[in-house]
């Protein structure tokens, strides 16, 4: 029972000092962030979360850095075999990005929404990690759902969402 004990101890140890604090120094482990900040940054978030509902593809284009940002759900290992039998070299990101996304926002014919939960915002300076659980809405029924996460950066003092990469998990329309 000792040794059992002894060994139980020594392995903790050992992860404990893989995965926990490090004796990093000081400076390494502060982010730089503020209350205005965060407060610009969620409204961002309301503000994307508004431009759905509106159908506004111009107002979506006014909160990234630009139209040809990262922009996807990468496919699961079955989507990317089935495109790699004409293209070997695909990694299961797709193309259209923002573009496809705003189109379809503006011109879809049913009512849309997305809904976020539980939101984590990391800042450090000028740059900020958003990320949170969402369900997409069509005709007010879950049509996708799954987590997001966006690579947002300040820039002309404003904040702008510079990559979304999201999972994907569709429901059955009936």
């Amino acid at each position: 029972m000792a040794r059992y004990l002894a060994t139980l101890l020594l392995c903790s140890f050992f992860v404990t000092s893989a995965f926990g604090k490090t004796d990093a120094p000081a400076y390494t482990s502060k982010r730089i962030s503020n209350p205005e900040d965060i407060q610009a940054i969620k409204q961002v978030i309301e503000d994307f979360r508004l431009a759905i509902i509106n159908k506004d593809g111009k107002k979506l284009s006014t909160l990234v850095l630009n139209s040809r940002i990262l922009f996807t759900s990468p496919g699961d290992q079955k989507a990317v075999e089935k495109i790699r039998e004409k293209d070997i070299n695909f990694d299961g990101v797709g193309i259209g990005g923002f573009y496809n996304f705003s189109n379809f926002i503006s011109t879809a014919p049913d009512k849309i929404e997305e809904k976020f939960y539980n939101v984590d915002i990391t800042q450090d300076g000028i740059l900020a990690w958003v990320m949170f659980d969402y369900e997409f809405y069509e005709n007010d029924k879950v049509s996708n759902y799954g987590v997001e996460h966006w690579q947002m950066r300040k820039i002309d003092g404003k904040w702008k969402i510079f990559s979304v990469i999201w999972s994907q998990y569709l429901l059955e329309r009936k």
